[in-house]
């Protein structure tokens, strides 16, 4: 079989650039919510229409799941004799749009703007999906003129929003078929508009809840008011304590470290987070070791009474739910340790406090060397027109690489992405850069054939 050659490549994706916009369109209007609370059926829809597209690419297709876990599809085709197999990651599930007064267009409906598609789902991580279907459709995949040099497994997840639960289940499961020599985790981002970028560290995490109580119930905060504390003081003195005065976390006993040597300008950064006027950054150090390789604590929330129904009584009990990333090489299980050793320490005039651990995640670091890691930069380099890949590390946690690195240890690891700063994943008018977008797809078709052809010199 002779395969596509690079020019071939780019006119191929050129060719297929619309039906893959026109199927990333379809899966966005899909509302594949995993969190409690919500209605699963749209994930049932979703897996389903991407293991439509997975068979119109001719894999051989399974939608998975552990117990009561929402779906996973799994696609395949072997490769051929003395070929490399690859395999490549994504999700189909999203996460909740939040306020919807804050988006500019309805969240799942795709709207163009500037050159960018808006809606949730179109950067994290649709288009991560849309990807692979469009490198797979560049070699004629599930046509008459199918021309990919190599195996693949396309494996997309549906509940990695919601911390992936099931995935160390569906591995193990599914470890056989899923064994590859390159795996392709299409999660992350890139480091701008124009430089494309390997992720090599990721931040684990620790999400939590603390909670305080000083009374049996409410009472009187004119009568008791002066001796008594309330809950709420408790826990707002409690959380000051998380911080010292520059704004590092203060808790002792977590790791921290250096990031790649790169510059990150802080009024880059200052715009692309939205900071307003005024407020100052906090943390010590290069913006990259605080956003990569240093701890960070943040309160994701307060339980308490609403302002507009609190009658003038003293609070009983208050809650926080926080989250602490940690940076590579600390574990979960002991931050999480160093995290209740710290509050016990400091909670105030002898509250009674205890804790509930929501979910933990490790942090990854990759030696991004070998030949698949040069496959893929130059992969980069060729859809990038020249522009050179940079190695970057990632703030937040995709705690389920470090589980893959654990069962296939010789697998070459390539974390890549669509989004780029300003994606807004996660926040409210999430978007995809359409021009990024078809570089994504063509690094892809590039990189699958550069690996078949790395193999082959091996």
């Amino acid at each position: 079989m002779t395969t596509l050659t690079v020019d071939e490549l780019r006119a191929a994706i050129e060719r297929e650039l619309p039906g893959v916009r026109a199927d990333l369109e379809a899966l966005v209007r899909i509302p594949g919510i995993a969190f409690g609370g919500f209605d699963f059926a749209p994930l049932e829809r979703s897996a389903q229409a991407v293991a439509e597209l997975m068979r119109g690419v001719g894999l051989d297709v399974q939608v998975s799941r552990i117990g009561e876990g929402h779906p996973a599809v799994i696609g395949r085709r072997p490769a051929p004799a003395g070929a490399p197999t690859v395999l490549l990651y994504a999700h189909h599930d999203v996460q909740p749009v939040g306020d919807l007064s804050q988006w500019e267009s309805e969240p799942f409906e795709p709207t163009e703007r500037d050159g960018r598609l808006y809606g949730r789902g179109a950067a994290d991580d649709k288009a991560g999906v849309m990807a692979h279907i469009a490198a797979l459709r560049a070699f004629g995949c599930g046509t008459d003129d199918d021309r990919l040099p190599l195996g693949v497994v396309v494996f997309v997840e549906g509940e990695e929003e919601f911390g992936s639960d099931s995935l160390p289940g569906l591995l193990a499961k599914h470890k056989e078929e899923l064994a590859s020599d390159v795996i392709v985790i299409a999660d992350s981002g890139n480091w701008d508009i124009g430089v494309p970028a390997l992720t090599t560290s990721l931040r684990g995490i620790v999400n939590c809840f603390v909670d305080v109580r000083v009374l049996q119930s409410a009472v009187h905060s004119g009568m008791f008011g002066g001796v008594v504390p309330d809950a709420l003081t408790v826990l707002c003195r409690l959380l000051a304590t998380l911080h010292d005065e520059n704004g590092d976390v203060a808790v002792p006993g977590l790791v921290s470290g250096e990031a790649a040597p790169l510059d990150y300008p802080v009024d880059r950064y200052r715009a692309e987070a939205g900071i307003l006027d005024g407020v100052e950054l906090i943390g010590t150090g290069r913006v990259v070791d605080r956003m990569w390789t240093k701890p960070a604590l943040a309160v994701l929330a307060i339980d308490s009474p609403r302002t507009a129904e609190a009658p003038n009584a003293l609070v009983p009990a208050a809650r926080a739910k926080l989250s602490m990333r940690l940076a590579p090489g600390d574990d979960p299980k002991s931050a999480y340790q160093a995290l209740i050793a710290h509050l016990e320490k400091h909670v105030p005039w002898g509250a009674k406090i205890s804790f509930e651990l929501e979910h933990d995640g490790n942090p990854c670091a990759i030696d991004a060397t070998g030949k698949y890691f040069d496959a893929a930069r130059s992969a980069f380099a060729t859809a990038w027109d020249g522009t050179e890949p940079v190695e970057i590390g990632v703030g937040g946690s995709i705690p389920f690489i470090a589980t893959f690195q654990e069962l296939f240890p010789a697998a070459s690891i390539l974390v890549t992405g669509v989004e780029d700063p300003h994606a807004k994943a996660h926040g409210p008018n999430e978007s995809l850069h359409l021009g990024e977008f078809a570089r994504v797809c063509l690094a892809e078709a590039l990189l699958l054939h550069n690996v078949a052809e790395a193999a082959k010199s091996a």
